[in-house]
């Protein structure tokens, strides 16, 4: 096959030179109005065609590269005595996957958990493209699957205005959870 990026012959969809010279990943903070931490891999443009394929059979296999190279990278890197469990974000499965749980499962370490199936909203409105006043006047509604663990990460595809993920916060919060931090692919905001 040929690389998407690059276009000479790979036996992955985005060849490894394609993988070390355009997709490495620098991480970058952010604080929702609750005080939240969010940290990101990537500016939105920098991956951007990419990401347009997360509803196609394609995004399979470009979420697991992205995921291996930021998410799994930084559950690596990251040594806490303190154990976690990751949630993502709405983790339902469309087109015969679901992009989020991706993200989430690369976390796995000896000192984070993924928990799938935990998280998941109510309304099937869709936030893409809608404004910072329709997304906080349009709840995504989160359902949470009880689980003992208290200290969380919170995990999702993008950031734009933060609204879904100072709403999943606002309800672990009410269920005695601590979320530690959140982790996205890609921030809208960074330019």
């Amino acid at each position: 096959m040929k690389c998407l990026l690059c276009e000479n012959y790979s036996f992955s969809h985005i060849c490894k030179q394609c993988q070390e010279n355009l997709l490495q990943p620098s991480l970058h903070k952010r604080f929702l109005q609750d005080g939240t931490i969010v940290y990101s891999f990537y500016k939105y443009s920098e991956i951007a065609p990419l990401l347009f394929s997360k509803h196609t059979q394609l995004g399979f296999y470009i979420y697991n590269i992205l995921a291996k190279l930021s998410f799994q990278k930084f559950a690596q890197e990251f040594h806490s005595r303190e154990k976690y469990r990751s949630l993502a974000i709405d983790d339902q499965i469309k087109n015969g996957y679901s992009h989020t749980a991706i993200l989430n499962n690369a976390l796995k370490t000896y000192n984070i958990k993924p928990l799938h199936a935990a998280l998941h909203a109510r309304s099937r409105l869709t936030y893409s493209g809608k404004s910072k006043l329709f997304r906080e006047t349009h709840p995504r509604d989160f359902q949470l699957k009880k689980f003992k663990q208290r200290d969380v990460i919170l995990v999702d595809d993008i950031i734009t205005t933060g609204t879904t993920l100072q709403e999943a916060t606002s309800l672990l919060l009410q269920n005695n959870k601590e979320v530690a931090f959140c982790l996205t692919l890609c921030d809208v905001r960074l330019k």
